[in-house]
């Protein structure tokens, strides 16, 4: 009966070694593709603002029924703010 009790001890022990070991492989892969993303955004930076829940909701809607994305729409909110504004159009990829 120890013996038993003392396998499933060994092997319990070995699956948290493993999980461990999987889940420091996973975070190494996240780190490896949030620097290879931002490698690919180049020399840009981010644009934010703190809105209410239903100005994100009602951007997703709009960036769904017009099949593109939200970075999309606001960089046309901000061409059409720059045109307003007097302002020249920057050419941004």
């Amino acid at each position: 009966m120890a013996n038993s009790l003392q396998e499933v001890l060994n092997r319990a022990k070995s699956n948290k070694t493993e999980n461990k070991q999987q889940e420091a492989v996973e975070s190494t892969k996240n780190i490896i593709v949030k620097k290879a993303i931002k490698k690919n955004r180049g020399n840009t930076v981010l644009i934010g603002g703190h809105f209410s829940p239903e100005v994100s909701k009602q951007l997703r809607i709009i960036a769904a029924e017009e099949g593109t994305t939200n970075q999309a729409l606001l960089k046309q909110a901000l061409d059409l703010l720059f045109t307003k504004k007097g302002k020249k159009l920057i050419v941004d990829p």
